[in-house]
């Protein structure tokens, strides 16, 4: 007679990953390049956000949920990177607001929301959390409370600690990341270009006056579109990045530069507002598509005092 196997089977782990972003820049930040604010370093968001996820799958054994990336923009409105991240799988980004002295409203209130719905609804059986504020501690009781493991990650600091003291007692397992493994996603921001002489920079007409126009490909037999014109291309272009700039602020079209290569996001989202302005497709006409970026960016160059760019190919 066979003997029924009485021993429990380990039950495969369901887990989400929660990121303080303001904690986890912040720290890095300090401890790579001694830097205080945002704007003085690069972030890599997708390679770090993907090595986040490889370096939670060799610590908890089981299916991802989910990566949830909690930061913050001006009036909710995401920048250059916080749209591409959101484009990323696996990966929910959350905002709060960021007021007018760059502090960050609403972040901790989603964290420790979402911390104790999924607990809650019973969607995860694991959660990393990586923050450092003691406001979170509430929302790791009552998670616990349902049963969830919480595994709290933190950066290392230069000195003593960066992390609430009450946080670390109650997670269940602290790690903390090192900045050797953060090194490869962190770089200090570009200087300012200098700024030429205005009467030493080009004109965007002198500058594209000598580019050969791009010819349509016309098979034998088949008759060419008449695309837009060449100017009226270029002036949508010019629109489209003042338009930006009004609506999505000078910091956030900062960080496209120093061009003159587009996100593919973002490269995407300006030819969907070009031909809502021109009222029909790009699309045929791969030309148009460069005479668009060359419109943007000399718009672009111009809010910043960087002069005509080099076009984009």
């Amino acid at each position: 007679m066979a003997i029924p196997d009485l021993m429990p089977h380990p039950v495969a782990a369901k887990y989400a990953v929660l990121v303080d972003v303001g904690y986890l820049y912040a720290a890095a930040g300090e401890v790579l390049l001694g830097a205080k604010e945002r704007k003085e370093y690069r972030v890599a968001a997708d390679e770090l956000i993907q090595s986040l996820q490889k370096h939670a799958l060799e610590r908890i054994s089981g299916e991802l949920l989910r990566i949830y990336w909690y930061d913050a923009a001006r009036d909710r409105v995401p920048t250059v990177d916080q749209r591409v991240i959101a484009q990323l799988p696996w990966v929910k980004v959350r905002l709060g607001n960021l007021n007018a002295r760059g502090q960050q409203k609403g972040v901790d209130a989603q964290i420790r929301s979402d911390l104790e719905a999924l607990a809650r609804h019973h969607a995860v059986t694991d959660t990393i959390l990586l923050a450092g504020d003691e406001d979170m501690v509430p929302a790791v009781e009552a998670a616990q409370a349902y049963g969830v493991r919480i595994h709290l990650w933190g950066v290392e600091p230069p000195y003593g600690t960066n992390q609430a003291e009450r946080l670390v007692w109650e997670s269940d397992t602290v790690e903390v990341i090192t900045a050797d493994f953060l090194r490869p996603f962190f770089s200090r921001a570009p200087q300012p270009v200098p700024v030429a002489p205005p009467a030493a920079a080009p004109s965007p007409a002198q500058v594209f006056a000598g580019r050969a126009p791009v010819k349509p490909h016309v098979k034998p037999g088949q008759v060419a579109k008449l695309g837009p014109s060449r100017p009226r291309v270029e002036d949508v272009g010019e629109h489209v990045a003042q338009k930006w700039i009004l609506t999505r602020g000078r910091d956030n079209i900062r960080d496209l530069l120093p061009g003159p290569i587009l996100p593919t996001v973002i490269d995407t989202e300006l030819l969907i507002e070009a031909e809502k302005e021109l009222g029909h497709s790009l699309r045929p006409f791969p030309e148009a598509r460069v005479w668009l970026r060359d419109g943007f960016w000399a718009r672009v160059y111009r809010e910043f005092d960087l002069g005509v760019g080099v076009s984009s190919k």
